[in-house]
């Protein structure tokens, strides 16, 4: 049966087969399109179980209870249940289950050398795939399921997990170098053949179907291109598209924002990227209340039912500190590192590039980088400027060089055998977990002499980023401790406020603040305390004349008091842009746009 919505119907969900995934850039509405579309499912009396691999789920959020790594009955919904894969809790499963059997066999120094090699980022990633490929494979607990659909993390996280199958797989088979990180070489057999049955059932159309969910905007549109490209490339072929959030014609009505708004979609959609003309296509607008709730993803596809809007709503101007502020205080250090991090789709890449731009039109030396595998930053910028320079951590660039320094080091004093034996254990997908590290502490040991600014990954990518970090210091303390020499890590630069300012980035919406109150938690957990919050792209802050907006913008008025009476130490306001902030100069305009005149 499809989804009706107003006089068409979704297509995505013509005759939906056994897996559903749900990908696209962060912020694009992937967890609320994959939450309505589990309820719709159920109430159709299928039996579903609804799935985040993201390393930062907010889908206990979306139903308002506690998920975690276990099957959990969703009451509401019968028919319904969920599981977020805690990468954590599958990495501690997963050294408890190869350290379990050989603790008092083996010595005790050899059980602490197979612990430290099972404590790095790389670890967790594989515990958390492992976790995914059994579902794709099957097993008795979910055998009884009609549905399994993955609410994935955003783009690039999500292109390497799908990736990550045919990865592993062909480095088994080939491989004979040290699998470590997998566990003991006796266990390899059951996750060749794991392996080798995911690929195949990611690649059977019968049973797998990708959903590209994006907004109609330019940036998102390419980037689901490139997404449909990339997956397309190893046998996902059978993909539809979903355009999220679209803002009605109707709501016009005269407001120079939303006809800026309006316009600027109508545009991106006119110029959809060749690659998605030919996909089947939903479009589904944008609501005035948040999506939080059954009720409200039981609206989600619905246009006949829309919540009641005050048309004579009228709402105070925002009066906040703006990024201006903040950046006169970042100034004032003449260096350091300034990091951005938050859910995806919060708008990290532009703010960053919005401080770099204005530390740089200061006359101060910036150097504006990202870890983000899916960043923009050279489209966000459309230019160059004085005393600013550009990179990007790309990763597989990043590997390949680590790959060949190894080899003209280590592999230098080697035999042919032993060289053959290194190039392989090189061909294992951790050894890009490494190459990542290296490259990121080199850009963090820059910030002793200029501004560098980073624009991180998806909040889940990052934690790793940081797990990797981490378990570095920890290594460093322990072999140093004994010699009593000064040291200085990446992790311990991280925690120093005179030579780190963390950013979190949020949007004022009940989700991205409650994941951002989360890993302003995690932070603190390991060290580091976050310097400010800024929010982004409030609608609340505009001031806009359209009913619909309005009644958004007193939704954010909530949040935005939450944040700066209960989350934060310093904040600020950013408003949603009728020029969408693309260049130098409406960067500029985007850091300089001070709340009190407005």
């Amino acid at each position: 049966m499809l989804l009706k919505t107003g006089k068409r119907e979704m297509l995505f969900l013509e005759s939906p087969p056994h897996f559903l995934f749900f990908t696209g850039k962060g912020g694009v509405g992937k967890t609320s399109i994959a939450c309505a579309t589990a309820v719709h499912l159920a109430t159709e009396g299928k039996r579903v179980l609804l799935v985040s691999t993201d390393p930062a789920s907010n889908v206990g959020q979306v139903f308002g209870l506690s998920i975690g790594n276990r099957i959990t009955v969703i009451s509401l919904v019968p028919g319904l249940y969920a599981l977020e894969i805690d990468p954590q809790a599958a990495a501690q499963a997963y050294r408890d289950r190869i350290v379990g059997p050989v603790r008092g066999v083996l010595p005790e120094s050899v059980v602490r050398g197979i612990e430290e090699q099972l404590s790095g980022a790389c670890t967790t990633e594989i515990a958390a795939f492992d976790e995914f490929t059994a579902l794709l494979v099957g097993s008795d607990a979910t055998a009884e399921f009609d549905h399994i659909i993955f609410d994935t993390a955003p783009t690039g996280h999500t292109i390497r997990l799908l990736q990550l199958p045919g990865a592993w797989s062909g480095f088994l088979e080939a491989g004979t170098g040290n699998a470590s990180c997998l566990g003991p070489l006796a266990g390899l057999e059951k996750q060749r053949l794991q392996y080798r049955a995911a690929v195949e059932a990611l690649t059977d159309s019968s049973r797998t179907r990708l959903v590209l969910v994006a907004r109609a905007q330019s940036t998102t549109l390419r980037e689901a291109a490139r997404t449909h490209e990339e997956l397309a490339a190893i046998g996902l072929s059978q993909q539809y598209l979903i355009i999220n959030g679209v803002l009605p014609a109707d709501e016009l009505e005269h407001d120079p924002l939303t006809e800026a708004i309006i316009t600027r979609e109508q545009m991106a959609l006119a110029s959809i990227p060749e690659a998605l003309k030919a996909l089947p296509r939903d479009e589904v607008a944008l609501k005035p209340f948040n999506l939080v709730g059954l009720d409200a993803l039981r609206r989600l596809f619905d246009t006949d039912h829309q919540a009641p809007v005050d048309a004579d709503l009228q709402l105070d101007s925002i009066v906040a500190p703006g990024l201006s502020e903040l950046v006169d205080d970042i100034a004032a250090d003449g260096h350091g590192l300034v990091m951005l991090m938050g859910k995806g789709g919060v708008g990290k890449t532009t703010l960053a590039a919005a401080v770099a731009v204005e530390l740089a039109h200061r006359g101060l030396p910036v150097h504006l980088t990202t870890s983000d595998p899916a960043a923009h930053l050279a489209e966000t910028l459309a230019g160059t400027m004085d005393n600013l320079t550009v990179s990007r951590i790309d990763p597989h660039e990043v590997t390949e060089r680590y790959r060949q320094s190894i080899l003209e080091t280590k592999g230098a004093q080697l035999d042919a055998k032993g060289r053959a034996l290194l190039e392989e254990d090189l061909r294992s997908p951790c050894t890009e977990e490494i190459a990542v590290f290296q490259a990121f502490s080199h850009i963090i040991r820059e910030a002793g002499k200029k501004y560098v600014v980073m624009d991180t990954a998806p909040t889940g990518h990052t934690l790793l980023l940081l797990d990797a970090t981490g378990s570095y210091h920890r290594d460093v303390v322990r072999q140093m401790g004994q010699t009593k020499a000064h040291f200085t890590t990446p992790m311990m630069q991280l925690q120093d406020p005179k030579q780190t300012k963390v950013l979190l980035v949020t949007l004022a919406e009940t989700t991205p603040i409650l994941e951002a109150a989360n890993l302003q938690a995690d932070l603190r957990r390991a060290g580091i305390e976050p310097w400010a919050w800024v929010i982004n792209n409030s609608v609340a802050a505009a001031s806009p004349r359209s009913a619909l907006l309005r009644q958004r913008a007193r939704n954010e008025r909530r949040e935005i008091d939450a944040v700066a009476l209960q989350h934060a130490r310093r904040y600020a306001v950013v408003p949603l842009m009728e020029a969408e902030p693309i260049g130098v100069q409406r960067l500029l305009d985007l850091s300089q746009h001070d709340l009190e005149k407005v």
